[in-house]
């Protein structure tokens, strides 16, 4: 009975707390409650950490590289295309980087906006093939709580963002995202294709510093909002969210290129050649294969 009376008041909370929910995307894939997502990620988290590796224990890796470069240049391909829709639908149709609210009615500027809202929740789930290929590769090395961290809490949290929240300033840090993402995986995608091009991939240390900015960026544009007067964002919920996240992340970045670039752990084999040639083994760290910040 108990039991009963707790699933009961569970129930209506949930009935309350989802009535203030955006009506347009109460139908659309994985939108109706967070319950499916949640098992996708529980089950994403379990595999990496745990699963995976027992299975690939006594196997051989994987030879992907062909999916490698088709996996990569696709994530380009589609970043490239949600940031021309966050663009047309409103970072650059309007938006004014400052205080943006959520545009709710069914005008077709706000309806594209949720569309590219759920097509960028959607591609946190694509981006999950990060980890599973560096676990069936043997890569586990780059299985780093960062990176799973990343790709466990992007998904999470942007469930409620598409539900509650589709537009608006806090859709800032997607873009900026999409814009990075073009350039993360086009690095990933070259690494993809083998030695050859390595000799172009002396940038690599960059791609930290492009991340650092990211999240400097994210944290300073949606910091506005306590200075701001009479700001009518109709989620404030979502700005401590994002102004947490970018804090975290930017700590845990700093943290990632103290350990990978000033310890010199994680140098492009190019790099790596020319500053440790006198070891024996000329590397500290492996080669510069598909190895992934984000």
């Amino acid at each position: 009975m108990e039991f009963d009376n707790m699933k009961s008041s569970a129930a209506l909370i949930y009935e309350e707390f989802i009535q203030n929910a955006d009506r347009r995307t109460a139908s659309w894939f994985l939108m109706s409650s967070p319950v499916p997502q949640a098992i996708i990620i529980a089950a994403y988290i379990y595999f990496v950490q745990s699963l995976g590796p027992r299975l690939m224990e006594n196997r051989k890796p994987f030879d992907l590289k062909g999916v490698l470069i088709v996996y990569n240049f696709g994530v380009v391909a589609l970043s490239l295309y949600m940031c021309y829709e966050f663009v047309m639908s409103g970072w650059g149709t309007g938006y004014s980087f400052g205080c943006d609210p959520v545009d709710f009615s069914d005008s077709p500027q706000g309806v594209r906006m949720a569309a590219t809202c759920w097509l960028y929740y959607f591609s946190k789930f694509i981006e999950m093939l990060d980890t599973i290929f560096f676990v069936v590769r043997k890569k586990n090395s780059q299985v780093t709580f960062l990176h799973v961290y990343h790709h466990s809490i992007m998904p999470f949290t942007w469930w409620f963002g598409v539900r509650f929240s589709a537009g608006g300033m806090g859709t800032f840090h997607a873009l900026l995202n999409c814009i990075v993402h073009v350039i993360m995986y086009t690095y990933y995608g070259l690494t993809a294709l083998g030695p050859k091009y390595q000799k172009y991939l002396w940038w690599k240390k960059h791609l930290t510093t492009i991340q650092l900015i990211q999240f400097a960026v994210v944290t300073s544009h949606i910091s506005q909002y306590f200075f701001l007067k009479d700001c009518s964002y109709q989620f404030p919920i979502f700005v401590y969210i994002i102004g947490s996240y970018g804090l975290i992340f930017l700590f845990l970045f700093l943290n990632f290129w103290y350990h990978a670039y000033t310890k010199g752990k994680r140098l492009p084999k190019v790099l790596q050649n020319q500053k440790w040639e006198h070891h024996s083994n000329g590397l500290m760290n492996g080669n510069a294969s598909h190895d992934k910040e984000e």
